[in-house]
C-alpha cells in the first residue's frame, strides 16, 4: 500500500491536506479480487490506464486508485509495462509507518520523493514534499 494519503500522511503521523482518492500499491496478482471486493460496494471503474492504472468511484465522493505491481522472486516491483512506461519498486520501496496507535504499510519517504519527479508538479505535490522533507531535518 502506498502513495496518496497512505503514502504522504503516515510517515508524518497525521492527515495534512484533503486527498481525491486512496492510492493503493497492490500485487498484480490480487488486482481483480480487490477490485471485486470494491464493486461489491458499489465501486465502478472510472479511469482504466492498465496496466499502470485503475481508479473506481463510488457515490459520496469515494476513489480507490489501484497501481499494480507485478513483483519477481527478488521482491523488486514493476508497475505498468516493462517495454514501455513503468516504474520500479525496489524492496526499499515499502515502509511501515505509525499513525493514530497503528502500524500501516507505505511507499518509504525516498520512493515518494522519487515519485514526484519527472512530471510539471501541482500544488499539493509541493506541498507533500515540503512535508516529505521536513522528516529528513
Amino acid at each position: 500500500m502506498g502513495l496518496g494519503w497512505l503514502g504522504v500522511d503516515v510517515p508524518v503521523g497525521a492527515q495534512t491536506r484533503s486527498h481525491h482518492d486512496l492510492d493503493l500499491v497492490v500485487d498484480v496478482d490480487d488486482l481483480q479480487p480487490c477490485m471485486a471486493v470494491l464493486a461489491s460496494r458499489g465501486y465502478l471503474v472510472e479511469t482504466d490506464w492498465l496496466p499502470l492504472r485503475v481508479e473506481l468511484g463510488a457515490s459520496g465522493e469515494r476513489w480507490a486508485d489501484f497501481h499494480p505491481v507485478a513483483f519477481d522472486r527478488h521482491g523488486i516491483g514493476v508497475q505498468g509495462d516493462p517495454e514501455g512506461t513503468h516504474f520500479l519498486y525496489p524492496p526499499t520501496a515499502f515502509a511501515t509507518e505509525r499513525l493514530a496507535g497503528r502500524l500501516l504499510p507505505c511507499l518509504s519517504v525516498h520512493q515518494q520523493e522519487l515519485f514526484h519527479s519527472g512530471y510539471d508538479l501541482r500544488p499539493q505535490d509541493h506541498h507533500d514534499l515540503r512535508k516529505l522533507a521536513a522528516l529528513r531535518m
